[in-house]
């Protein structure tokens, strides 16, 4: 199954919607959703010692599918994100 790297970025001084947001956001990734997407790896972005933004690789059998589960994250649905991009991406090393 292809692999997708969901990008998004924080709006900004939006920095304590994610840490209201965070715990709800976390229990959403660990969880198991059959049929959608699985996480392979998440983290935040950090810019100026902050979060700012994540970056989340999932595996999903169609971008179709990759770009229904980014809409379902908690931190989307409290008006964290400034955009959001879903992209195929290669593991070529790791």
């Amino acid at each position: 199954m292809p692999l997708f790297a969901v990008i998004c970025r924080d709006r900004p001084g939006s920095l304590q919607i994610r840490m209201d947001t965070r715990e709800s956001h976390l229990a959403w990734l660990q969880s198991d959703q059959p049929g959608t997407a699985t996480v392979r790896m998440a983290g935040p972005l950090i810019e100026a010692g902050e979060m700012r933004g994540s970056l989340i690789v999932i595996e999903a059998a169609r971008l179709s599918d990759a770009v229904a589960w980014a809409a379902e994250d908690p931190y989307k649905a409290a008006g964290l994100f400034a955009s959001v991009d879903v992209i195929e991406w290669k593991k070529v090393i790791g």
